[in-house]
Formats: C-alpha cells, sequence, structure tokens
C-alpha cells in the first residue's frame, strides 16, 4: 500500500492557544485592579467599566453587522478593550463622554482598518488621548479615594493627581512637591488618579499573572520600566525615592503590563521589543521632564506604536540565503560585464 504524504503551506507549529483565551486571562489579571478600584472609588467605578464595556462590544457588533462581516464580539477583545479604557479615565467621568470613548476606541481605531489585529496604533490609549483633547476639565478631575464618589458623582472630592505635584521636584528634591502621597499610598493606591492605575500592587499581580501565563513576554515590560527608572535616577540626583514616585505614578505599571504589550502594536521579535520598551521608557522620561503633561505613558505608547513597522523591517531576522536587491543588481552586472 502506497503511503500519501501530505503536503501543507507554513507555518507548521499547532496550538491550543486562541484569541478567546488569551483575552480571558487579560480580563482575569485586570480583576485585582478593578476590585481595588471599586474600594477605593465606590460603586461609581463599576458602573464606569460597565458603560465603557458595554459600549465597546455594542459598537463592535452593529460594526460588524454595518459592514457585513463575521462577527467578533465573541472574542473578548472589545471586553478587554473597554476594561482597560475604564481604568484610564476618572472615576466621575459622565457616562457618556465614556461612551463616546468606546465608540472611538472600536469604530474608528479598530474596525475600520480591519477588526483585531489590524490597528496600527492601541484602541483604548487613543480613545483616551481624543477624550483628553475633547473634554480636558473632565478628563483632568480626579476623584480622592474614599470621597463617596457614587453619592456625589460630579461634586465628589477632587485633588492633583501625584504626577502633577511631583512636576514641581525639579532636580529631585521633593520637599518641593505639595501634598505628595507617602510611597506606601502609591504601592496601595490611597491617592487621585484615574480608576484603574492608582493601585500599583493589583496591576504588578495582574501582570505577573499574564506573565505566568507566557500571554506576554518579560521584554516590553521590563525595558520599559527599567528605562523610566534609569532616566529618572539621573534627572532626580539619584534621589530613589524620586524615582519610586514615578515608577508606582502616572499609569506606567498598567502601560507597560497591559498596553504597551498589546499584540496588534507591538513588535513580535526580541530584538524589536527591547527598542520598543525602550523608546517607550525614553519618550515617557522626555515628557515627564520636560513637557507640559505629568505622566506621558499614553503619548509615549501611541508614539512607539507608530514606529513599529519600521522598528520589526529593521529588526526582523533576514531568511537564510536572502540577497538584498541592490547586491542582487550589481553582481549581475558584475557578470554580465
Amino acid at each position: 500500500m502506497a503511503k500519501k504524504l501530505t503536503v501543507s503551506a507554513s507555518p507548521h507549529v499547532r496550538s491550543n492557544v486562541t484569541t478567546t483565551g488569551i483575552m480571558g486571562d487579560v480580563i482575569i489579571a485586570l480583576m485585582p485592579a478593578l476590585v481595588m478600584s471599586v474600594v477605593y472609588f465606590g460603586l461609581r467605578a463599576l458602573v464606569l467599566t460597565a458603560t465603557c464595556v458595554a459600549s465597546c462590544v455594542l459598537s463592535e457588533f452593529v460594526c460588524r453587522k454595518v459592514m457585513k462581516r463575521p462577527q467578533t464580539i465573541g472574542d473578548l477583545s472589545a471586553i478587554v478593550t473597554g476594561i482597560i479604557l475604564a481604568f484610564n479615565l476618572p472615576a466621575n467621568l459622565p457616562l457618556w463622554m465614556a461612551a463616546i470613548g468606546g465608540i472611538v476606541a472600536i469604530v474608528v481605531v479598530k474596525q475600520m482598518f480591519g477588526g483585531i489585529g489590524q490597528n496600527f496604533v492601541n484602541p483604548a490609549m487613543t480613545a483616551r488621548i481624543i477624550l483628553m483633547v475633547s473634554f480636558p476639565s473632565a478628563m483632568a478631575s480626579w476623584i480622592v479615594p474614599y470621597s463617596n464618589a457614587w453619592l456625589k458623582g460630579a461634586d465628589a472630592v477632587t485633588a492633583a493627581t501625584p504626577m502633577a505635584s511631583l512636576a514641581a521636584a525639579k532636580g529631585g528634591d521633593l520637599s518641593l512637591a505639595a501634598d505628595l502621597p507617602s510611597l506606601a499610598d502609591m504601592f496601595l493606591g490611597r491617592h487621585g488618579g484615574s480608576m484603574g492605575e492608582v493601585c500599583s500592587i493589583a496591576l504588578i499581580c495582574g501582570g505577573f499573572y499574564l506573565l505566568l501565563r507566557k500571554v506576554i513576554s518579560p521584554i516590553i515590560p521590563l525595558s520599559f520600566i527599567g528605562t523610566v527608572a534609569v532616566c529618572m535616577l539621573f534627572a532626580g540626583g539619584f534621589n530613589l525615592e524620586f524615582v519610586a514616585y514615578h515608577l508606582l505614578g502616572g499609569g506606567l505599571m498598567l502601560g507597560a503590563f497591559f498596553m504597551a504589550t498589546d499584540y496588534a502594536t507591538s513588535p513580535i521579535n526580541k530584538k524589536g521589543k527591547l527598542i520598543f520598551g525602550i523608546g517607550c521608557g525614553l519618550i515617557t522620561t522626555v515628557i515627564r521632564i520636560f513637557g507640559a503633561l505629568p505622566e506621558g505613558v499614553s503619548f509615549s505608547i501611541i508614539l512607539m506604536n507608530i514606529l513599529v513597522p519600521h522598528i520589526e523591517r529593521l529588526t526582523t531576522p533576514k531568511p537564510f540565503g536572502f540577497v538584498k536587491e541592490k547586491k542582487e543588481k550589481k553582481a549581475k552586472e558584475e557578470a554580465k560585464a
């Protein structure tokens, strides 16, 4: 009996990993930060998250229907986008503004470019920046934890974020920063800020879960956080406390673990990931030290997202036997001569 040889196109590596499974792990990793946001900001944080998620899922459903494409709401990516978007917003932001953010993230940034995997910038980050530009006052109103935001709404007690206070600490002199919370409060989340960025310990736990599940590579988070740490060490006159404040504030942990590692908008090879992470760290540092904005994480990730195609073109290993077009043309001309 003759044996049949099955021939198929590459890649030949098979895996049980699915988009739904990956997104499910990301949702699990985000739960500690969501729980802490409810603890600190009340039920309003849960309502805001539900609004963002509902807006994202509904936008994706309607958009796929209108475009006559297969439905993709089952892959859970819209839910992840909704949660991350909510984490980047003040807990007392009007719900209709949050809903607009969800529509922008899914329709404009994701679906208009073809859907999951086709967007060239992070949807949640882009939506946040658009909301910052469109509603600057509302997006800069930060609730103080335990100020009963659910009952008081827009009239809840607000205060500047630690990063805004830290901007005055030139050369690492923390005595110039007014109303700066303790490092313990920064670590646990007892300070003003967007609802998902404040509790660093919850974000770190979620990040480690993703690393243990091998959902993300440690290269981008470590290079991102490490670059900021080294730069701030020099900028702060080797004041380690100054460095710690910058690492624990401004959404750095949220950005490094959950947004900079987005598959669709980050490089796929190790060298590219390293360059991407270092670039995010450098831009974040420049914005914090020299810019008018105190955090810089959002803009650094978006700017590096745009550069990803160029990073991959320069860092992707060449196949064995690959010859550059110019060299090949020159070789043919020399052979003819």
